[in-house]
């Protein structure tokens, strides 16, 4: 029995796929900087912050400062997504549309 004709396998098979990019996403690493590197943030897949670096130049101005770290935090956001949507589609390959359900990252 196919694929295709089995709700059960596509089921087990969907499952199985999420597992596999929620790894994927997990081994995700981005980094983003702002006020020409005096700030640098670094992200994982998850949209964990695994590090903060602070030029102690960056500490004179402190709403400077807090407008370069929300800048670098959200930047990097926005590259932790983009990183872990393009390993997603590059493993799924298609197959979420061709099922003709939704697709979520997200846990549950």
């Amino acid at each position: 029995m196919s694929l295709q004709q089995d709700p059960q396998k596509i089921l087990e098979h969907a499952k199985l796929m999420r597992e596999r990019a929620q790894n994927e996403i997990t081994r995700v690493r981005v980094e983003a900087s702002t006020g020409g590197g005096m700030v640098t943030v670094r992200m994982d897949g998850n949209k964990r912050v695994l590090g903060i670096v602070i030029e102690p130049d960056a500490v004179e101005d402190i709403e400077m400062l807090q407008d370069m770290v929300r800048g670098a935090v959200n930047e990097a956001v926005r590259r932790a997504e983009a990183e872990a949507q393009q390993r997603v589609d590059r493993m799924m390959g298609g197959l979420v549309g061709r099922l003709g359900f939704p697709f979520s990252l997200a846990g549950g």
